[in-house]
């Protein structure tokens, strides 16, 4: 059987497409996942592990201003990690995941709400949320990955 990233693989050698990944909640885990296939040098440029506020900016630009008017986990900030991360990378296309993995949240962030970004050259930068449910630290996690990985899948098809 065929993993998400060995499709990844296929599809974004197939079209001559960098990737790079932008994450916070799940601290390099998508990276991870795409770097397992063998070849994917090929594809992955590079992966920005941005787990604090202070490193959203440094590495990803991501602003003071939308961090203190929505909070890191938000489509807002997800929006500008995927484009930031497009901006500071030779990729085309990018990723980029920040969320509650849990265990814990609030009832204005409550555990496994994951908001996800895409970007792609040329493109308008696309997000959305997605609400895993409290499965737990790890399934919310590994959810996340695949997610990802699927979203990249389909910008490729």
């Amino acid at each position: 059987m065929t993993s998400r990233a060995e499709t990844l693989l296929r599809r974004a050698r197939e079209r001559g497409v960098m990737i790079a990944t932008a994450e916070s909640c799940t601290g390099g885990l998508i990276s991870g996942a795409i770097t397992e296939v063998a070849g994917s040098s090929d594809i992955f440029d590079r992966g920005f592990v941005t787990y604090s506020n202070a490193a959203k900016q440094a590495m990803l630009g991501v602003s003071a201003e939308t961090l203190a008017a929505h909070g890191a986990v938000s489509t807002a900030v997800a929006r500008e990690m995927a484009a930031g991360a497009l901006w500071r990378s030779e990729a085309d296309l990018a990723v980029s995941v920040t969320g509650v993995a849990g265990p814990g949240g609030s009832e204005a962030k409550p555990e496994g709400r994951v908001c996800f970004g895409l970007a792609q050259t040329g493109l308008a930068v696309q997000t959305q949320t997605m609400e895993f449910g409290a499965l737990g630290r790890g399934a919310v996690r590994q959810a996340t990955v695949d997610y990802a990985l699927d979203l990249l899948i389909r910008a490729l098809a």
